[in-house]
């Protein structure tokens, strides 16, 4: 199981922010400047940009990541806690504290970080090298497994629910008890500053604290009260991830997924579509017609080789009395009634659970229909359910707030070839509809989604509405007219459904206009939101996040003088030729890195590294206590680290063989993701590194194994780059890569912090530029042949030049009064070096091949270097075009 592009954004994301913790050596510096450059400044005023740090827990580093429900948040912070141990001092022991609100979801988060069987779970031993134990609180108060040996050797997660750890009754309390099967801990302390007051040395909860664990946290936005903050200082973490749909005030964000994203990667049943009928019989007898001609359209789909699926509704009854009984009972007794087989219907409510061990998602379940009120809340999911049907009384409001999420989530995360199992749906009879659609977008809210994720249909007239909203004084004056209509649920007359014994006849008996009108209104909305993400992918990376963030970016617009060229400028970037999956020919696809290194074979190539000048001055992530505490992150010498390291002594202890396997390890840990080239790949080229090496070497290793590891990616980098321009360039030749127009410049930009005023420039505002770039536009983009100049966005944000590098952003584009684009890279006199002179062979490869209306220059302040330009030359060349 790998990320989706949307999760791999989360990852980069965190990581992105974690380099900045390393660059500017203060949590809070950090996290500011991160957004700074993303969407600019915070203005307390406009409340533009991201509100600084909160320093919540003063101990440690606390970031958020806002993912919509049914995104696979637990994934990515599997994925994550790799990002963030690698990113911190290696000797410390890597234990996780995972954060559950609720006893069910525990259950579920453990069996699915036990199970070997599991992706979770192989994701996990995939990346911390099969050395994973999960314990839960039981099983640490009994040392089961659990000593400062164990500890010191694997990644240790420790799954607990936030109850557990707030001491309110005697089993929660014996976390801060003192216990002989932990006191093995006791002599391994490096102090007593870590011990709470009043609680003995081998009490759980001090354990844990002197393992300074990663915290995560799920669902968090269910941990924000003053009782819970306390609860995460309690365990003196050293860095806490948060996992929430919806992030509290006090939330530090560093990374955001936008819904249309689990639409884009088919993780989610959107739009919902809304109907709201006369009554609430009607509602029944339209939820049994929808669920069949799900159904029916499941099968014909399955025997066309799609996944098995059974659509289930979920009837949210609204009770009138204490009795819950009663209600479920009574509307149970009436669908039986209507003819629906008994083992079709289950129950689940705070005191009533026959969902117990039953298997939604198995072929041999036959549960169709649910009844419920809000029981179903977070960490229960089925993604079989499609229809939440609401009986609440006409008069109320329905209130689907709790349980909305529970019907989004897309079965097999696949798009099915038929619309209808591709959307979810809400019926509901109630005459204050409008009330009812802010329960409905407080809903989606709630599970990360927004107000633009619904479509409706209200077939209750407003005359309707209107004597209906008069029958509570009716009611007040004839109560037995009330008791009356509380006893009839459903008016069978209205019941037009007829259960099918067959469910190999496709054909539905009965025609429903209800159902054909929720179909065309579901068929146009999925339409209209499958073209809206085919837009979205055309958009740059951040974009969808900064629609997602809305009024908290800071965008500048074009000058109005200028707007007449954003669609005159159509940019060429490289095309690939590439063989169709059918009998027609050839397909093309733009230019990327994985394109050019499909067959390159890392494990053959060069492995000779000059070694004898390794350095060490190299820095990692700890939590250092200033004042009493009051932490920062300190950045100890790596080797005065890693020499402590007890992990280093026991991998010496081994033979040969197993030395190599697990400095392999290690290392690929260090060199992370290398995408395309394969894991395994890389693993057998450091495999043949270090076997030509001694003893000896491989000690100095697990010395300074960040500068190693820095060298052997590097090289790694080179060679791949090597192989990538050749085959480029081989490409170029036989006319199967070619230049295509496929990006213009925008209406509004994003970018971060503004840099000087100057003259002629495309926006109101353009980036932050250094010293020598404004030098370099002061002299070319003022000039008197230039109609303006534009200071090009990075990551994602502007246009680049695609091919055997990295995507290339220059530094500014130039368009001239001849109607020529000129792309400027400005480089100081001291980048003479190999990456400096790729860019350029690629730079002016694109200009060879765009056409005589681009141009690219590559420009040195006065250092003559192959290929480039001196400012001066440039002036004059650009002067004339």
């Amino acid at each position: 199981m790998e990320l989706k592009d949307y999760q791999q954004k989360v990852i980069n994301n965190l990581e992105e922010y974690l380099e900045y913790v390393q660059e500017y050596k203060d949590l809070g510096k950090a996290f500011n400047q991160y957004w700074e450059d993303k969407i600019g400044p915070y203005n307390p005023l406009d409340r533009t940009g991201m509100e600084p740090y909160k320093n919540n827990v003063p101990n440690a580093a606390h970031v958020c990541v806002k993912v919509p429900t049914a995104g696979g948040k637990t994934f990515i912070a599997i994925n994550a806690l790799h990002s963030i141990f690698s990113a911190y001092d290696s000797s410390k022991p890597k234990a996780i504290i995972w954060l559950v609100p609720w006893s069910n979801l525990l259950q579920q988060t453990v069996d699915a970080l036990s199970n070997s069987d599991h992706p979770y779970r192989q994701k996990l031993n995939s990346l911390f090298n099969n050395r994973v134990e999960v314990y839960q609180k039981e099983d640490l108060l009994q040392g089961s497994n659990f000593n400062p040996s164990v500890v010191n050797d694997q990644l240790s997660i420790i799954v607990m629910s936030f109850a557990s750890l707030r001491a309110k009754n005697k089993d929660d309390r014996k976390v801060f008890q003192e216990n002989g099967q932990l006191a093995s801990f006791v002599s391994h302390y490096k102090n007593s500053e870590h011990l709470l007051e009043d609680v003995d040395d081998t009490a759980l909860i001090n354990v844990l604290r002197s393992l300074n664990p990663v915290l995560v946290v799920d669902e968090s936005h269910n941990a924000e009260s003053d009782l819970s903050v306390d609860m995460l200082k309690n365990l003196n973490p050293s860095f806490i991830l948060d996992l929430t749909a919806t992030p509290k005030q006090n939330s530090n964000i560093v990374s955001l997924v936008p819904a249309i994203e689990l639409k884009k990667e088919h993780m989610v049943k959107l739009p919902v579509i809304v109907y709201n009928s006369h009554d609430k019989s009607e509602v029944i007898n339209n939820a049994l017609h929808l669920q069949n001609k799900l159904e029916r359209l499941a099968i014909q789909q399955e025997k066309e080789g799609g996944k098995y699926i059974r659509p289930i509704v979920l009837f949210q009854a609204q009770p009138k009395t204490k009795d819950d009984n009663t209600t479920f009972e009574k509307l149970k007794e009436q669908l039986l009634q209507i003819g629906i087989p008994e083992s079709h219907i289950k129950i689940k409510t705070a005191n009533i659970d026959e969902l117990k061990g039953v298997d939604l998602m198995s072929r041999d379940c036959e549960v169709r229909y649910i009844i419920t009120i809000n029981a179903l809340k977070e960490g229960w999911d089925c993604p079989f359910a499609y229809i939440l049907a609401s009986l609440a009384d006409r008069s109320s409001a329905v209130d689907v707030e709790q349980i909305l999420g529970r019907v989004l989530r897309q079965p097999y995360v696949q798009k099915h070839k038929t619309f209808h199992l591709n959307v979810s749906y809400v019926l509901t009879a109630s005459i204050k509809f409008n009330e009812t659609l802010q329960t409905i977008v407080k809903g989606l809210q709630e599970s990360g989604f927004s107000d633009k994720d619904y479509r409706k249909i209200d077939r209750m007239s407003e005359e309707v509405k209107e004597v209906e909203k008069s029958k509570p004084l009716d009611n007040f004056l004839f109560p037995e007219q009330e008791k009356e209509e509380e006893n009839e649920t459903i008016d069978k007359n209205k019941i037009t459904y007829q259960p099918i014994t067959s469910v190999d006849i496709i054909e539905e008996s009965v025609s429903n206009p209800v159902i054909e009108e929720i179909e065309t209104l579901a068929e146009e909305e999925n339409r209209r939101l499958e073209e809206e993400v085919k837009k979205q992918e055309n958009q740059p990376d951040d974009e969808t996040i900064f629609v997602e963030m809305e009024d908290k970016v800071k965008r500048y617009a074009v000058k109005a003088s200028n707007k007449e060229y954003l669609d005159k400028i159509q940019f060429p970037q490289f095309f690939i030729e590439v063989t169709a999956n059918d009998i027609f020919g050839t397909e093309e696809e733009l230019l990327n890195h994985e394109s050019l290194l499909k067959d390159f074979k890392l494990s053959t190539q060069d492995s000779n590294i000059d070694f004898d000048r390794v350095s060490s001055d190299l820095y990692k992530v700890d939590l250092e206590e200033k004042k009493k505490d009051e932490y920062t992150p300190s950045f100890a010498k790596i080797e005065e680290s890693i020499l402590k390291d007890p992990i280093a002594e026991y991998i010496l202890a081994k033979p040969k063989d197993g030395q190599i396997s697990d400095i392999t390890h290690q290392l690929l840990q260090q060199i992370g993701n290398m995408y395309p080239i394969p894991d395994q790949e890389i693993k057998i080229y450091i495999d043949r590194i270090l076997n030509s090496m001694n003893n000896e070497q491989l000690a100095d290793i697990l010395v300074r194994k960040y500068s190693y590891a820095l060298k052997i990616k590097d090289k790694i980098r080179q060679l791949a780059d090597t192989y990538a321009e050749l085959k480029f360039m081989d490409l170029i030749k036989s006319k199967r890569i070619y230049t295509k127009s496929n990006w213009q410049l925008k209406e509004m930009i994003v970018p971060g912090r503004t840099g000087s005023s100057i003259g002629n420039s495309l926006y109101e505002y353009e980036g932050e530029m250094n010293g020598f770039e404004e030098k370099v536009i002061m002299e070319l983009g003022t000039a008197s042949n230039i109609v303006f100049w534009h200071r090009n966005l990075e990551r994602g944000k502007g246009f680049y030049i695609n091919g055997f590098k990295s995507n290339h952003y220059p530094d500014f584009i130039l368009f001239t009064k001849s109607g020529k684009t000129i792309l400027v890279e400005t480089k100081g006199d001291h980048l003479d070096n190999e990456d400096s002179a790729a860019k350029c062979r690629l730079g002016n490869e694109w200009e060879k091949q765009a056409g005589s209306n681009f141009a690219y220059f590559m420009i040195f302040d006065k250092k003559e270097v192959d290929g480039a330009y001196t400012l001066d030359k440039a002036k004059e060349l650009i002067g004339r075009m």
